[in-house]
């Protein structure tokens, strides 16, 4: 597993952590959420998706919402879909700020970092 590509957002005093990685395996996927929640121990949710196509070419994705509000799991899911991120994982990680955001501002907050994440892993390429 490699990261490619991290970033904060920050809304209504919620920070958003999004973190995108490059999968040699589909079960990387569980250890990358692991890492998530031990590096933002403060953040209520640790919403996530997976994208991988295997050497036979099944695909194998999950996506997680984590508790959250919305749908911000089958959000980051379509991001990787749109973006042909098919062997990777892409991670957000909130912190609440106190202000609620309401479902369909947490499923944008979601979107817009995750977004974030994987434009700036393509602008390193």
């Amino acid at each position: 597993m490699q990261e490619l590509a991290a970033v904060k957002y920050e809304i209504s005093k919620s920070r958003f952590y999004a973190h995108l990685y490059l999968l040699e395996f589909p079960d990387e996927y569980a250890d990358a959420v692991a890492i998530h929640e031990k590096l933002y121990k403060k953040a209520a949710h640790h919403c996530s998706a997976m994208l991988f196509t295997m050497p036979d070419g099944r695909t194998a994705s999950e996506f997680k919402n984590d508790g959250e509000v919305g749908h911000p799991g089958r959000t980051l899911l379509n991001i990787l879909e749109v973006n042909g991120l098919n062997s990777h994982a892409l991670i957000v990680s909130r912190i609440f700020g106190g202000i609620k955001l309401g479902p369909s501002g947490v499923t944008r907050a979601f979107r817009d970092s995750g977004d974030m994440a994987v434009k700036l892993a393509q602008n390193k390429d």
